[in-house]
């Protein structure tokens, strides 16, 4: 019989884990216990790659613990940080929903523990429990939704410093 260290322990999902997550906002007791038994707890050590840019996977990550940044990197390897994501926060959004490469790599800034839920493992239950799967889809939705109206908000001061400043930086 193996035994788990205390650190492997530690990465062991939990129904609390899913609970206290974004996915977890409208799920019963039960339905995050069903959640946490397919889901996989990961740790990152800093500077260490989650995935790379034009990685292609249907998995959904969520942030449980330190900070992961969005990067961009160049054929040279000058990467340049887009976003910053905290505990709660979700990362592969689209990847899990359309199949695509991500557009971005996502590195740890300090030692992260994430939870990755992979497409197909959801979609098993869809006969078993489809509730479960349009709750998870649809907090799913409303994080790639808050995501967006960032990007409408950030778009438009952006054109309004351009336009007041006449192009002039």
């Amino acid at each position: 019989m193996n035994t788990l260290t205390n650190e492997e322990a530690s990465l062991i999902a939990n129904p609390r884990m899913i609970q206290e997550s974004p996915l977890g906002k409208e799920l019963s007791s039960e339905q995050c216990t069903k959640l946490a038994e397919v889901v996989a707890v990961l740790g990152l050590k800093d500077g260490e790659y989650l995935l790379e840019e034009a990685h292609q996977d249907e998995t959904l990550y969520v942030i449980v613990d330190g900070r992961l940044e969005v990067v961009k990197c160049t054929a040279l390897d000058d990467c340049v940080s887009l976003q910053l994501l905290r505990q709660g926060d979700m990362a592969g959004e689209l990847g899990f929903i359309d199949g695509q490469p991500h557009s971005a790599g996502l590195r740890a800034l300090s030692n992260c523990t994430v939870f990755s839920l992979e497409k197909r493992a959801l979609e098993a239950f869809l006969d078993s429990d489809p509730d479960l799967v349009y709750k998870v889809m649809r907090a799913i939705i409303r994080t790639v939704h808050v995501i967006l109206r960032n990007m409408n908000l950030q778009h438009v001061e952006m054109m309004n410093y351009i336009s007041k400043q006449h192009g002039r930086y």
